[in-house]
């Protein structure tokens, strides 16, 4: 393991070709740790089990983490060929208990173990490759080929650690031990914890723009806040204290729990920890690959919900007003500690980036100022759920890493565990997590009377998404019916009134397909973007969005949109919004009475390729609606790949006839093309018109 020890790259300083190297050691450290943590499972079985029946089986991680380098360097144009289309689909999304992600088992053919082995050398190779050859600049700029590189790595870094939980909740039987570092051995009695005082002062959150280490993007931007003073433990808290509250019956006193958390109580019928375990009268806890005598003075691990529930018990028990630190008071905490930085220490300060041990150890082992573990160990709950600080935007080859979960249901981990690496052990990380999940995660506790304030956008701010709910919600320029209630109009007159099965390949916020569920038989509506899927989510959810929009300048609208009440009742149920991509789907979404490509042609990168085979997911006699600007992009999408737009042999060709010599093989067009105008309101007095030709094409058979 010591071997394979790294830290994140500075990517500002340095010779480009020492820089090149480091990166591409950093790369294959990052790859042989990933692969040393699956051999703690005890057979290629093992890879088809689920760890966490929220979670895909663990044969997806160990494809996901290859997928994912493939699929950025191709949308970043860094590669032009794919290596497996199939695996680079059923590999690439679901990994976070969101509405939208497939986690349906049956719609996935698992290939073998060595086949997916044998497609991470594949794409080793290509990544190494690129690392050898691609351009290199510094510093590296979030726009060059080397970040897309340092995404990758930094991704495969989050999943070593999260893959890790997954196989610590295998049964004991299932995985091997002694294969992953050295669990430390040190137990005792916990010391007696005490709350040390911090005083307060103005911290400015958020990770400067030309920082020398890669960042996610949640971690740019701004955001000021006074932090007044405040009390909080000396140590983690440990599993002795933690077991005070089991014993005073914390888990079936519901005065003590959120409403959410006392729904989560219920419906697992918790009555301790996941990780702990009870024989007779004695406690044992579960680490990865192996079960140990419960450390009594190691931090308990649990999840949100148990920590707020130990917080109130506390309060109600000594009178006083306890919780978990916000994000700020955490960076409080470290600035009065003086935790610096990766690039700043002389050596890691605690229980950190796999240095130390490989399972966590004693809350008063590693000394930081007067406290103990503000970094490492395990994470840290906090009060905060995650939300972008000002000036916030989104990576275009990653834009939903961050937006899903601003949310208001995922809260902000800190300080890092004894497994966190790279991104994860820097001072600016910033990773939030359902508050109902486990990671290798505790907390301390704060004493403070000041009142708690969330800082939570209720309101979606993304600029793109919100343009997208105003174009297809409201009804900009005064139009009776927007642009996406005409093409439902014209759909259902086509299909007099009965759509059947519908395939919505562009679903944006989601409102084609609310127009059509009181009519079809079921709707699968897929979107690229996590972004935007997770509006129509909320509305089945919640049955209404909220956002805003420019109206002059500073001044802004503030829209909430109520689902239909005929959809609510006669249609939602119908609805299944995911997330893939339509360049590359899975196989599985065929035999479809209807597909609608709404806008969709122009965002593929090959537009011929897909109409070749468009057909392959219809049923006989089933109808394609293609509504396209033929607006192609030529940076994004070749000539070759454009079905018209174009003089061919010194005559023009026109995307229409492209596209019906293209589907003639196997498509009759059954009605003459109609143009829809859509408008798409930039502010309150400034609109972009756009004319969409529909055609309707009948598959023949």
């Amino acid at each position: 393991m010591e071997q394979l020890i790294t830290h994140t790259i500075d990517l500002k300083n340095g010779n480009i070709n020492d820089k090149r190297r480091e990166i591409r050691d950093y790369f294959e450290k990052t790859w042989a740790v990933d692969e040393l943590l699956y051999t703690q499972l005890k057979s290629h079985e093992i890879f088809y089990h689920r760890g966490d029946p929220l979670r895909h089986v663990l044969l997806f991680y160990l494809g996901h983490t290859a997928v994912f380098y493939i699929n950025k360097f191709f949308l970043a144009k860094i590669i032009d060929n794919r290596i497996n289309p199939a695996f680079e689909s059923i590999f690439a999304i679901g990994v976070d208990e969101m509405s939208w992600d497939d986690l349906d088992e049956r719609h996935y053919n698992w290939p073998k173990v060595s086949e997916v082995r044998e497609y991470r050398n594949k794409a080793k190779a290509v990544i190494l490759d690129v690392i050898d050859n691609a351009p290199l600049k510094l510093p590296v700029a979030w726009d060059d080929p080397f970040w897309i590189v340092m995404m990758g790595i930094e991704h495969e870094r989050i999943h070593l650690e999260t893959s890790s939980v997954l196989i610590r909740q295998l049964p004991l039987n299932e995985v091997v031990a002694g294969r992953f570092g050295f669990v430390c051995t040190e137990f005792g009695t916990a010391p007696a914890n005490e709350m040390l005082a911090v005083p307060g002062g103005e911290m400015k959150l958020g990770k400067p723009a030309d920082h020398h280490f890669y960042g996610w993007d949640n971690e740019y931007g701004s955001h000021t806040e006074n932090v007044a003073d405040f009390k909080t433990s000396k140590y983690l808290c440990s599993n002795a204290e933690f077991l005070e509250f089991i014993n005073a019956g914390g888990y079936e006193t519901q005065s003590y729990w959120t409403e959410e958390g006392w729904h989560w109580r219920n419906f697992k019928q918790a009555e301790m920890p996941l990780f702990w375990r009870k024989d007779g009268n004695e406690y044992r806890l579960r680490l990865v690959a192996e079960e140990i005598a419960m450390p009594w003075n190691w931090p308990v691990e649990v999840n949100y919900l148990e920590a707020k529930a130990y917080c109130n018990w506390r309060s109600a028990r000594e009178g006083k007003t306890y919780r978990l630190p916000t994000e700020a008071e955490w960076y409080r905490l470290a600035e009065q500690c003086k935790i610096t930085d990766v690039s700043e220490r002389n050596s890691t300060p605690g229980n950190l980036n796999l240095e130390k041990f490989s399972s966590p150890c004693p809350v008063d082992k590693f000394p930081q100022g007067d406290f103990y573990d503000v970094v490492g160990n395990v994470w840290q709950w906090t009060e905060t759920p995650i939300t972008g600080f000002a000036g916030f935007k989104v990576h275009p080859m990653y834009d939903d890493f961050s937006t899903p979960t601003f949310d208001g249901k995922h809260n902000i981990i800190k300080g890092g565990s004894w497994i966190s690496t790279g991104n994860e052990a820097t001072l600016h990380s910033r990773y939030a997590f359902r508050r109902h999940f486990y990671q290798h995660a505790g907390f301390r506790i704060v004493e403070s009377e000041q009142p708690l304030v969330i800082r939570n956008n209720e309101y979606e701010t993304d600029s793109e998404v919100t343009l997208a709910c105003e174009t297809e919600w409201t009804n900009p320029g005064g139009q009776t019916q927007n642009f996406t209630q005409q093409l439902a109009a014209h759909l259902l007159e086509i299909t007099n009134g009965k759509p059947g099965k519908v395939l919505d390949l562009n679903a944006d916020t989601g409102r084609l397909a609310f127009e059509l569920a009181p009519f079809a038989e079921n709707i699968t509506a897929i979107d690229f973007s996590a972004r935007f899927i997770r509006m129509p989510v909320q509305m089945l959810e919640q049955g209404f969005m909220r956002y805003i929009v420019t109206d002059e300048c500073e001044l802004l609208h503030y829209r909430e949109i109520v689902l239909n009440e005929k959809v609510k009742i006669s249609g939602s149920e119908k609805i299944q919004f995911l997330q893939d991509n339509a360049n590359n789907l899975k196989a599985l979404y065929s035999g479809y009475n209807l597909i609608v490509l709404p806008q969709l042609l122009e965002e593929l990168t090959s537009p011929v390729g897909f109409l070749q085979k468009i057909h392959e997911r219809l049923l006989p006699g089933g109808l394609l609606v293609i509504a396209s600007t033929y607006d192609w992009d030529r940076n994004h999408t070749e000539r070759s790949e454009r079905p018209g737009g174009f003089k061919r042999d010194g005559e023009p060709v026109s995307s229409y006839e492209g596209i019906k010599e293209i589907l003639s093989a196997h498509f009759n067009e059954i009605v003459p093309p109609v143009n829809l105008t859509q408008i798409r309101p930039l502010s309150s007095r400034t609109s972009e018109y756009r004319i969409c030709e529909v055609t309707v094409w009948k598959m023949k058979g």
